[in-house]
């Protein structure tokens, strides 16, 4: 079972995905593949502490399905697996 943060923590946490993602175009600019990894921790602090960033995050997905699945295996999301094994056992 999981504990919910207290709501200061989640917070900060969100603003720290925030401010993760605003520095993604900093980092790429750096040799090397830094930028996509700044951006992917960033977007999951978002998606971890708020309700807002995971509605807009399955609007995405509805709407661009396929970028939403390379999304969910980036992130490695539990909900993407489940839903990989189901349309395995369907095929």
């Amino acid at each position: 079972m999981r504990r919910t943060r207290h709501p200061t923590i989640r917070f900060c946490l969100f603003w720290l995905g925030i401010l993760l993602v605003i520095a993604t175009p900093l980092v790429g600019i750096l040799p090397g593949p830094g930028g996509i990894f700044v951006f992917a921790g960033g977007l999951a602090l978002m998606l971890q502490n708020s309700r807002w960033a995971k509605r807009q995050f399955v609007h995405g997905k509805r709407r661009w399905p396929r970028l939403g699945r390379y999304a969910d295996m980036g992130l490695r999301r539990a909900s993407a697996r489940r839903r990989r094994e189901r349309e395995a056992l369907e095929r």
